[in-house]
This record gives C-alpha cells, structure tokens and sequence, in this order.
C-alpha cells in the first residue's frame, strides 16, 4: 500500500501502524483558518475540527476604575517592602472585571462510518498505515480487508479554504459509509442544508453577545448514491468518495438577515459548490503549491545525504521517539522535527487569519487549558520565534493585526486603569484584543509588559525584512507603548542612584522569599521589565531615526532608556531576577523570565558581554539543577539560550530530552498539556545552533553539535534582510553564502575569526 518514497519518508513523513487512540496521537491539518486532527480509524475516521474565530462571547469591558485610586497606595506599600499587604490591595483593585477574557473552544467533529458488513473483525485488518506528510501538508491512511484496499487522503486547502476529503475502494467491495457532524450537543441547527441532497449544515451561536458559527459538509461520488437522512449524509455502494467540508462565523462573515446561520449557509454551500467543480488533483495540486510556497523556502540536512535502498524500511514516529529514550541517535528525526515545526506554522498563522494560539489552532475542548487563548508572558512570542529566520516572515503578520486590534483597548486600559497615556497590555489577551489583567493571579495577572513585549516584533520583522512601509505603519504602536511607561513608572534609589522602575512588577510566574521569610511576587523594577523595556525604547528610538521622526517625545524615550536599571549580578554569580537579591520559592521554575536579555533579546552576547554571558550560564544550570525545563516550552527556551551561549552539546542535549520528556507520539509539544510554543521554539533554537544575528554582526556556526557534523541549511534568514546558505563536514564550515536585499556592509564571524563584506542587493557572495 506504500506509495511514499522511503528513502524521504524519514525526514518529511509522520507515519504510523495502527489508528490514534486519543487526541494526542491524531495527526494535524490547517489552513491557518481552519484545523482537523485526523485519527486514522478503520471502522470510523474521526477529525476533530477548528475555526480560527469559534471564542466564547463577544466583546467586554473589563477595565478595573478602583485601580488608578489604589495604585499609589499599592507603590508605597511595596516601596516599603509590605508585599502582603500590597498584594492583597492588588487583588481587589487591579483585577479586571470580571475577572476573565474570552476563551477558544472546540468547533467539533466529523465522523465517517464505514459499514464493512456485519462479519468484520478489526483483526482481518492487513497493511495498516496512516500519515501526514509534511512536504506536501496531505494525511493518508492505508489498509486492507476482505481482499479490497482502502485509501484516505485528507488536507486543508488554503486556496479553497476547504477540507478535502479523498476515500477509495479497489477490489472486492464498495463503500457503504454514513457521514456525521457534531458539536457537543451544542448548537441549534443540525441537518440538511436547504434543498441539496449531498449537504448537511450545523450551526448556531457562541454564547452571550458571542458570535453564530456553521459547519458543512457536501459529498460526491462518481457511482453509488448520496442520500440525507436526518442529520447523517449516506453513501452507498461507490468505488470512490469526495467529501468538501468548511466552516466560517460572523467575525468574518457580518450577518445581514436576521438568521446568521442561514447566511452563514450560504457562503459556505458556495465554498463548498465551487470547490466539488473543480477536479481532485487540481485541487490538490492548488493546495500543495501554495503550501510549498512556504515549506520550500527553506531547507536543512542533518547528517550526510542519505543513500539507502528504496526497499530499506523505515521506523514508525512513534517507535522512534522510543528509540531516542533509549539512547539511540536519529538526526532524522530531527530533521522531521524541524520539519513539521515549520509545518504547523504555516498552518495555524497565515496572512488575513487569527494569530496561533497557546495551541496553534488545535483544540478538542469547550473550556480549554489556559482557555487556549493568547498568552503574551512568553507563549505567543516563542511561537513566532521562528517566523522570520526561516523565512515564514508573512506567517507573522496575524500577530501584527492583533496588535492593531489591541491599541484602542489598550490605550482605554492604560487611561482608566493607571491614569496614564499609551497604549498597555498584561499576560493574556483574546480574539477581541482585551487589554485588562486575566483573573487575580498574583504571580502573573499584574504584568504591564505584554503589548511591550510583543512590540519588539515590530522591530524584529523589519530587521529581516526591511519593510520600510511595515515599520511606518507599526512605528504608531511602538510609541503608544513606549508613552505608557513614561508615565507609568516610578523613582526608586538602589545603591545611591535613582532608576525609572515599573511598580508592581513581576517576574513572570515566579514567587520570591524576603529575608524574614515571607513570600512574595510583586517588586519593583524586575530584571525582566528593564531588559523589554530596553528594547522597546532602544526599537523605538531606530525606527524614529529611520522614518525621519525627531521630537520631544523621542528624547523623551531616549533619556528614560539610559535611567533603566542595568542587567546585574547575585552575590552567587548568577543574573538578578529581581531588584534585589531574594530567595527563590521554586529554584527550577520553568520561566526563566530573568535570561530574556540572552533570547529573545541580544543584550547579552558571549563575546560582547562575557561576565554577563557567563552568569546566564550559571542561572541556567541552577534551573536545570531545580528542576527546570519540565515543561516543553521551558526546555525549547533552554535550547535557545544554550544556543546563544554558544554551547552546542548543551543545546543538543537539551533538544534530546525534549523529545524524550516534553513530545507526544505526533510529535506535539507536551506542557503537559499540549501546547505548541515548544514546538515552535525549538525550531527556532535548531536555526540559532548553526547561524545568528545582530544589527551588528552575523554568526556562522555558533553551536554545532558533535552530532551534528556535516549537514547543510538552505535559505535560512538573518537580520539585515539578507538569506544565507551554510554547509559543513567533520565540524568545520565547507561553505558560507549570503544574499542581501539591500546594498550594505556586514561583518561575519565564524570560529573566532571576523570578517567584513560589501553586499549588493540580489547578489549571492561566498562569505568563507
């Protein structure tokens, strides 16, 4: 039954011997609108769907106005190191009300039932294989029974914004199936659509002031019949099955009539129409182009090319991943790994949809851990970290549309909350760009440092791209963020010199022991807050001096940034987390909030600032040492600082024991729960092993492993709107070339060695 090249399936496919047995086995599929995880069943296919706009409720006001009475009474209290008190008074003045944002739910199911006759046994089943190939973004299953072999294939086209579903039978016996769709028992619509034959539409509406969805489903075969009966489309006695399913909301889709649902129908059953008038392998052609218009870009190679013999018998992923825990060394698996990262990008983050959320687009529950939404202390920023230097930079432009719905509720935020002007943002915000802090959580909910931190994307897209016009637009939105905390922060005297400190301040997630015991997580200008907001402003400042903009505002931003408090060092060598030197509550907390100016950030470099680069290193292991990295997200964080210490067995250890600790059998990241910023982190962290960038300099093989000792990596993108090309042999570099966007000079180093090169635009130069 195998129609796939063995010799590429290691690397590209993810394929396994028997059907998932839960969610955590499916495989997934996504158009960056809509999401399927598909199963693989034998007597009944399940695929789990998503629609990228399917939240819970509409729009709220959630604005604390207790918050900018209580504030200085909160300042004064943790300035006098009365922690307890004042985070009791943040409880109840700085809570949004309510306390929650929106959620992310489950759309719901599809099944498809096959009616093999009443003597089948799952026994007489041979040839069993289900996949998802991630070159051509298409899942498969394969098998036999009763001497007739059955074939699924099953994709999300972005061209056709469908789910295309491809079943066949060749042999002996025809297929008998009946198709389903469900919601929970949530809905208010199920059944035929209108007067069609071959469609079932679900439907209904998202909770109070929340949005209507609808699903459908149309089939069509060549020979056999197609018939509705009740909510269940039948199908008999056909050779050959094509199935066209969508889905849509009003987020999109403004409803006119007063049944939205209806005409919610009628886009799709149009969708649907137009997508079934099209022939199969045109459609799938379409579909896998366009994917590859992304996937193409770039290319890695992990060990020497591969010459075994198209016979040779590959591994089930699974297996594999069992294989490493055993201590066996698969640089394929890796390469598959990196792979499908950069597979589930493009598939849950492309331009004109929903940024990817604490699960990309993939979510089998109503009330999801975290609610699924958009958690912007770290998760959504890792799961862009990989966007622009693999070359995925229009797969980053959702977060950007975020940020643009998130300024006017920020802006309201920062006026009644804080009394301040700009534009803030605290740890989580939803489809509807809330602003206000997310329940009473004293180690995370009083952050001010979201809408900062993901303003440092803005920077970081131009930077490899150069997009001018992009930084004009987003420049508006740096400054709002940047005027908040002019405003917002406070005067605070440390060893005799007075600094601009955030107050309250957290470290994210993380809890602090005083001196006479008490715990504690709200301070005073933590490490963290200094580190983004040194960024912020320094971003700022660039991006003003490149448009042209020079005003009293600028040096406004320019002053407050030199009066930050600077990244220091513990008594015990390690990098502060707080302004002062506390007591830890968990030595191994899985954030490390305090090594952001390590990475994402580049304020602490391993040449430019050593004794800087050294106390990260010692705060790394003392997290490990604690128990750090437990969480697959931490762990990629963790890579991506090994990395940038230029520690590449560290790196790759750690890249080991994510995949031993933190990977589910599809390869998903695992938090436990699923989340995907690991996947997506560690993606990024295989990219800063092998080449890294600053506004000053580019960095060839900083962290090669020894496992890693020949390969190559084809069209990866640095900073400075250039992509290089970099193959190696036996540790050392056999070839370096860059192409720039733009005329410009750039220094390279690689193994100690500086260089310095004239680029002109569009042409390719051998760096070493």
């Amino acid at each position: 039954m195998q129609t796939i090249d063995n010799r590429k399936k290691n690397a590209t496919v993810l394929w396994y011997q028997k059907p998932a047995q839960n969610w955590n086995e499916a495989l997934p599929i996504g158009n960056g609108r809509i999401g399927g995880m598909v199963f693989g069943g034998i007597r009944s296919e399940q695929i789990q769907v998503n629609e990228e706009s399917v939240w819970y409720g509409g729009q709220m006001q959630r604005n604390n106005p207790s918050t900018k009475e209580k504030l200085p009474q909160i300042q004064a209290l943790i300035k006098e190191g009365k922690i307890h008190q004042a985070e009791r008074l943040c409880k109840q003045a700085l809570g949004g009300t309510p306390q929650g944002m929106r959620i992310y739910q489950t759309l719901g199911d599809i099944s498809i039932d096959y009616d093999f006759g009443a003597m089948f046994t799952e026994d007489r089943v041979t040839d069993y294989e289900r996949g998802l190939d991630v070159e051509q973004a298409v899942a498969y299953t394969y098998f036999q029974f009763d001497e007739t072999k059955y074939k699924r294939e099953i994709f999300m086209s972005a061209p056709d914004n469908v789910c295309v579903i491809h079943l066949t039978a060749s042999g002996k016996n025809k297929l008998n199936l009946d198709i389903l769709q469900t919601r929970h028992h949530i809905y208010d619509y199920a059944g035929r659509y209108a007067d069609a034959e071959d469609s079932i539409v679900l439907g209904g509406n998202l909770g109070r002031d929340g949005l209507d969805y609808a699903m459908m489903c149309k089939a069509s075969v060549p020979q056999g019949t197609v018939t509705i009966i009740g909510e269940t489309i039948t199908i008999e006695n056909a050779s050959e099955v094509y199935l066209y399913w969508s889905a849509a909301t009003t987020y999109r889709y403004k409803a006119e009539a007063e049944n939205a649902v209806d005409m919610l129908g009628k886009v799709l059953h149009k969708r649907l129409a137009y997508a079934a008038s099209q022939e199969y392998n045109r459609l799938k052609q379409k579909h896998i182009l366009d994917y590859r218009l992304y996937y193409d870009r770039v290319l890695l190679q992990l060990g020497k090319e591969k010459t075994c013999a198209p016979e040779a018998q590959p591994i089930p992923t699974d297996k594999r991943l069992q294989n490493i825990v055993h201590g066996e060394t698969d640089l394929d698996l890796e390469q598959l790994y990196f792979n499908f990262g950069r597979y589930l990008l493009i598939s849950c983050s492309r331009p004109n949809t929903l940024p990817a959320t604490l699960q990309g687009i993939w979510n089998k529950d109503i009330e999801a851990p975290w609610d699924a939404k958009f958690t912007i202390n770290i998760n959504t920023e890792m799961n862009y970290w990989p966007a622009e230097i693999c070359d995925l930079g229009e797969c980053h432009l959702p977060l950007f549309d975020l940020l643009k719905k998130m300024l006017p509720n920020g802006k309201k935020t920062a006026q009644v909350m804080y009394g301040c002007r700009g534009f803030v943002a605290h740890h989580n915000t939803d489809i509807w760009g809330d602003t206000a802090p997310q329940e009473l959580w004293i180690p995370g909910s009083f952050w001010v440092m979201g809408g900062a931190w993901l303003c440092t994307h803005i920077w970081t897209h131009y930077e490899y791209t150069g997009d001018t016009e992009f930084l004009k637009e987003m420049f508006p939105i740096m400054r709002e963020a940047a005027l908040f905390f002019l405003d917002f922060c406070i005067e605070y005297t440390i060893d005799g010199r007075t600094y601009l400190c955030t107050c309250p301040s957290v470290s994210p997630e993380n809890t602090f022991i005083l001196p006479n015991g008490e715990q504690g997580a709200n301070s005073i200008g933590v490490t963290m807050d200094n580190q983004i907001l040194r960024d912020l402003f320094t971003q700022c400042n660039k991006a003003a001096k490149i448009l042209g903009i020079e005003d009293e505002l600028d040096r406004q931003i320019q002053d407050a940034c030199k009066r930050l408090i600077p990244t220091r060092i513990g008594t015990d060598g390690r990098i502060l987390e707080w302004c002062e030197e506390y007591g830890e509550k968990e030595p191994g907390h899985r954030h490390i909030s305090h090594l952001y100016g390590l990475h994402p950030s580049c304020q602490i470099t391993k040449d430019g600032t050593p004794e800087l680069a050294a106390a990260a290193e010692r705060t790394l292991q003392k997290r490990l040492e604690g128990g750090g990295g437990h969480t697959g997200w931490s762990r990629a964080w963790i890579i991506n600082h090994y990395a940038k210490l230029w520690d590449g067995e560290q790196a790759h250890q750690n890249l080991l024991q994510l995949f031993i600790q933190s990977t589910l059998p599809n390869l998903f990241d695992n938090h436990p729960p699923f989340q995907i910023d690991g996947n997506f982190g560690s993606v990024a962290a295989m990219v800063e092993m092998l080449v890294q960038s600053d506004e000053n300099r580019i960095v060839i093989l900083p962290a090669l492993p020894k496992a890693w000792d020949s390969g190559n990596i084809k069209g990866v993108r640095v900073r400075g709107n250039a992509r290089m090309n970099l193959e190696w042999s036996g540790g050392k570099l056999l070839k370096a070339e860059i192409c720039s966007g733009c005329d410009t000079n750039r220094t390279f180093v690689y193994n100690g060695n500086q260089k310095e090169l004239v680029l002109k635009k569009g042409e390719w130069i051998s760096v070493w």
